[in-house]
């Protein structure tokens, strides 16, 4: 069984799921350690990436929830709410500049 782990400080990692769990286009919630949620995603080609869950346009946990699809070849997940993408691999906001969200490390062990 191939377990997925975030790097959620330095040097520190949390199992959060089985990889087997993972469809790709979809996402999964999971909960950190000290309280904040990370969204996980396969896309399409196999790899895995963690965001936060936290949706900073509305303050909700729903980008696990969001639409994954991609832009010049850039993965991202749009939110389920207002629509925002958000590029999976850096958490920068395609359609604000200004906004991101956190960008968590992810291994399979």
């Amino acid at each position: 069984m191939t377990v997925l782990e975030l790097s959620t400080a330095p040097g520190s990692w949390t199992a959060v799921c089985e990889e087997a769990r993972l469809t790709p286009g979809r996402g999964l919630a999971a909960l950190l350690p000290d309280g904040r949620q990370a969204a996980v995603f396969r896309d399409r080609a196999g790899r895995a990436y963690a965001i936060d869950n936290r949706d900073p346009f509305t303050g909700a946990q729903v980008l696990s929830r969001g639409l994954v699809g991609s832009a010049g070849g850039r993965p991202f997940v749009a939110s389920p709410l207002l629509k925002q993408r958000f590029d999976l691999a850096t958490g920068r906001c395609l359609d604000d500049e200004a906004v991101a969200v956190a960008v968590y490390e992810i291994r399979a062990r």
